[in-house]
């Protein structure tokens, strides 16, 4: 069956696509192939004038994958209206810590598959989200360094990378900071590359949580993660949007890094965030890897921690 939905990849760049002429409330199996097939070709697919609710969300989300969390508000306003915008606001520091590039939930025992997120609230100036490609990134690389990254390993935290910014929120009294992904279980490490499951193309899996990576001083470890997330994030493999109210996002968290864009905090901005949880079997850190990961991945971890 013909389907009216048009894609049309962003200029000037590696990757991502313009997704025209569909409700992505409404999807039929023929639209929604399609669309899957150019989340999986592009990384990133925008969709405009969606105004979806939080639920219609995470319906649209559920196609992709079981989620990791429901619709989540991504903002500087709390549910009395207050917008905060104070250095030292806890609010604030998660929203500042989000304007450097990462992948989503690497911190955690299994990274996410993808992000729905759209646009409620948007400031005049500002609040842009920013992604970058990381399998043309990688493609890019010379072979010296190519070869330097197999094989290696760096563990993800977001306290290391809350930390490392001077972000880190206030202790409650109970000594722990209560918010998401601040978990007490095993720093989760992961390879500096990571192949697609889907693809099989292989990317950068950096970003601001990863450190430490085994078999190198801290010094050079952080030398080399600092210098290939900077060279990642060069045009033409990043792209810059600027939102208008309405619009729809979703990429691939496998292979895309994204980061917020600053904006002047006592402008509102009101952003929903619904992640799509990864596969354990592709998606686990080395040392949280489940029964259901691969042959080859068990044999990593083997070689790693036995």
């Amino acid at each position: 069956m013909e389907t009216a939905v048009q894609v049309e990849p962003i200029k000037d760049t590696t990757f991502g696509a313009w997704v025209r002429g569909v409700d992505v409330r409404e999807l039929d199996e023929d639209t929604f192939t399609t669309i899957y097939d150019a989340w999986i070709t592009f990384g990133l697919l925008i969709f405009p004038d969606q105004f979806l609710s939080k639920d219609e969300q995470d319906t649209f989300a559920r196609r992709f994958g079981e989620l990791e969390f429901s619709a989540a508000a991504i903002s500087n306003i709390t549910s009395d209206g207050m917008v905060h915008s104070a250095d030292d606001d806890d609010l604030v520091k998660s929203l500042k810590g989000n304007q450097a590039w990462h992948f989503d939930s690497t911190y955690m025992p299994v990274q996410a598959k993808g992000a729905v997120f759209t646009a409620e609230i948007v400031p005049e100036g500002g609040g842009d989200t920013a992604w970058t490609d990381a399998r043309a990134a990688y493609d890019v690389l010379d072979d010296e360094t190519k070869q330097l990254l197999e094989g290696k390993h760096a563990y993800h935290s977001l306290y290391y990378s809350m930390g490392r910014s001077n972000l880190l929120p206030t202790l409650k009294d109970d000594g722990t900071y209560g918010m998401y992904g601040y978990h007490d279980m095993d720093v989760s490490l992961r390879p500096l590359t990571k192949v697609h499951p889907v693809t099989g193309r292989t990317n950068l899996l950096l970003g601001r949580h990863a450190h430490n990576i085994i078999g190198m001083s801290e010094s050079e470890s952080t030398e080399l993660i600092d210098r290939i997330n900077a060279a990642a994030a060069q045009p033409p493999r990043t792209y810059q949007h600027q939102w208008t109210e309405g619009e729809a996002v979703l990429w691939d968290n496998r292979c895309i890094m994204h980061r917020g864009v600053p904006w002047k905090m006592d402008e509102p901005r009101r952003m929903w965030h619904t992640r799509i949880a990864g596969d354990p079997a592709t998606e686990s850190a080395v040392n949280h890897a489940s029964a259901e990961l691969s042959p080859q991945a068990e044999a990593m971890k083997a070689q790693l921690f036995d």
